[in-house]
């Protein structure tokens, strides 16, 4: 008996433990003023930058990639300074399910449909770095994220590499939470009653934005 109680408690602390290290969302405050005005720069190579997503509800998870439409990175002898990229929503994918399956075509049609981020209403997502503070091997890059017609401002951890002429923003993978953007569908801060049906409101993102050569 005593054993079977010692086994029990050694399942539940590591439950406990698995369920701790799910990650919060980043938070989210009133958008910042930008100092730094970089969008006549022009310099991102739109297609070797990429913003890649997951989202979850109880039976599963699905992920994608967005790419962008625009983008401006400043880096002065080799530090971040500022940075603009505009998302193009309609370019979102759905990379889990197979291009040519019935369902990845559902699913991408309800992610860019009005339950979703509404794209006829809303093309375009955009995040602009207002500061950037140095913390050694990493930088916390603060920006105003648009989703929709919210802005919110977001701090993010990332590393910034320049070789031969090319640098790359690469942001760790961080949650932000969907429901502060009014993106509503399935969402409990939204609806009662969903039981299992509903989506979380966590959606992880990650960002890589390379310059031009």
């Amino acid at each position: 008996m005593k054993k079977l109680v010692l086994a029990l408690v050694v399942v539940a602390s590591v439950l406990t433990a698995c369920k701790g290290e799910k990650k919060e969302a980043v938070d989210t405050k009133e958008a910042e003023k930008v100092a730094v005005n970089v969008a006549e720069l022009n310099n991102v190579d739109l297609a070797a930058s990429v913003i890649t997503w997951k989202g979850t509800k109880p039976t599963g998870s699905h992920n994608g990639n967005v790419m962008l439409k625009d983008g401006d990175l400043l880096v002065e002898e080799g530090t971040l300074k500022g940075g603009e990229f505009v998302i193009d929503m309609n370019s979102i994918k759905v990379l889990d399910i197979p291009a040519d399956n019935e369902g990845n075509g559902k699913l991408r049609g309800h992610l860019i449909s009005g339950d979703f981020f509404d794209i006829a209403t809303y093309p375009t997502s955009k995040f602009v770095i207002t500061n950037v503070e140095d913390k050694g091997d990493k930088v916390h890059v603060t920006g105003n994220l648009q989703i929709k017609d919210v802005t919110k401002s977001i701090t993010i951890p990332a590393t910034v590499t320049t070789e031969n002429g090319v640098t790359t923003f690469k942001s760790e993978t961080f949650n932000v939470n969907r429901a502060d953007f009014n993106v509503k569908y399935g969402s409990k801060s939204f609806f009662d009653n969903l039981k299992d049906k509903f989506i979380d409101d966590m959606m992880e993102m990650s960002f890589t934005v390379v310059t031009k050569a």
